[in-house]
């Protein structure tokens, strides 16, 4: 399998449901800014709520953050709105939730899963260029975590503003950064 680390999203057309109305989103939506796409396997089902529950929970700092989230499941626009309508977890929401009943977003994303027209748990961070920098694949058992996304988006930003640098193990805002040079091989 080859890496869609630091290709570029592949063009794609489709609709979310969004704060209550069904809206356009596009590939051309993610870029320009930092965005997270978030694949989940389906509508009314055990371990997605309690993903994207967890999500919105954390939306508002993702969004202090410039990063905007698109959650993505092989659901109709429609299954997301009846989703939306009967859970409490699901009504906390606040990004767009886009359907994929065709399957060309998951299988863009490599995530498809062809036997049962799913896709799997797929975590992308993409920059304002449309590069995939982090890319994050779950069997459908494994639930993610969004305290650990936002520090991954961090690291992403920051390697970004910071030609030369990059963010080891653990790292987090305000912790030193290393430097790649010869003096530092075989020392850390």
């Amino acid at each position: 399998m080859a890496s869609l680390i630091n290709t570029e999203i592949k063009p794609f057309k489709a609709t979310a449901y969004h704060n209550g109305k069904f809206v356009p989103v596009s590939s051309d939506d993610l870029k320009g800014k930092w965005s997270v796409v978030f694949f989940y396997p389906a509508d009314f089902t055990f371990v997605c709520p309690t993903e994207l529950g967890d999500l919105a929970d954390n939306y508002a700092v993702l969004k202090d953050m410039g990063v905007e989230v698109y959650s993505v499941s092989t659901d109709t626009h429609f299954t997301h709105k009846a989703w939306h309508d009967a859970s409490e977890t699901i009504q906390k929401i606040r990004y767009p939730m886009i359907g994929d009943p065709t399957g060309v977003i998951s299988r863009n994303f490599e995530v498809m899963i062809e036997e049962e027209g799913l896709a799997l748990r797929g975590t992308f961070v993409i920059n304002p260029e449309g590069q995939i920098k982090v890319a994050e694949i779950h069997d459908l058992g494994i639930g993610r975590d969004a305290k650990e996304l936002i520090r991954k988006v961090q690291a992403a930003q920051y390697v970004a503003a910071h030609p030369g640098e990059v963010c080891p193990a653990k790292w987090t805002p305000g912790e030193a950064t290393l430097a790649p040079s010869l003096d530092l091989v075989g020392k850390i």
